[in-house]
């Protein structure tokens, strides 16, 4: 944690638009939507254990952001409406969420059109906890 990491100064959850609005010392504010949250959740689960590894995430244009929970003074931990609450969101991860949405919605796209999936596809049913660490 470098001290030219922006840091957030005020965060709000717009539960009818369905975005994290988030504004930071550098000046610059965003508004992230909570799908895109939700599918480049930083956890395990949707991102593998290794490169590669990443779980696509469908269906998830609705998700909302029912709860965030402060992780020390350098995160948050949302939990979405699906279930899903085992992601840290750093200060710096969401303000790489927010500075690179364009191309991050884009790259999201075209993994699901690799995967000749729909972005409203149901997520397919979990097989145990699919993982094998226990979770």
């Amino acid at each position: 944690m470098t001290a030219s990491s922006p840091t957030p100064t005020a965060l709000t959850v717009h539960q009818q638009s369905r975005v994290l609005e988030i504004s930071f010392d550098t000046g610059e504010t965003f508004r992230i939507p909570f799908e895109l949250m939700r599918v480049y959740s930083p956890s395990a689960e949707v991102q593998g254990h290794g490169p590669g590894q990443e779980v696509l995430q469908t269906g998830k244009r609705d998700v909302e952001i029912v709860a965030v929970a402060p992780v020390g003074h350098y995160a948050i931990q949302p939990t979405f409406s699906d279930g899903h609450d085992s992601g840290i969101y750093t200060w710096s991860y969401l303000y790489r969420l927010g500075a690179e949405q364009e191309r991050l919605w884009a790259q999201y796209l075209d993994r699901l059109a690799e995967a000749g999936l729909d972005r409203d596809a149901p997520m397919p049913a979990k097989a145990g906890t699919g993982c094998g660490h226990g979770h």
